[in-house]
């Protein structure tokens, strides 16, 4: 099988899923954008596929939540 990767990205002042070269949908936090990357990469487990999840760390000023 496959590799699926997913990256946490900031997309202007939400944040996104990178998956495939494509950002498809923005969340208002980094944690509600984990959560449906988290979600995606189960599905790609249980296809057979290895799985990578990235999220950046926290920046200066921002909350623990990302928003």
């Amino acid at each position: 099988m496959g590799l699926a990767q997913y990256a946490i990205v900031p997309v202007h002042d939400e944040w996104g899923v990178l998956h495939d070269g494509d950002v498809k949908s923005k969340y208002a936090t980094k944690e509600a954008a984990f959560e449906s990357a988290v979600a995606a990469a189960s599905l790609a487990l249980r296809q057979g596929h290895e799985v990578h999840v990235s999220v950046p760390g926290r920046q200066i000023g921002e909350s623990a939540l990302g928003s």
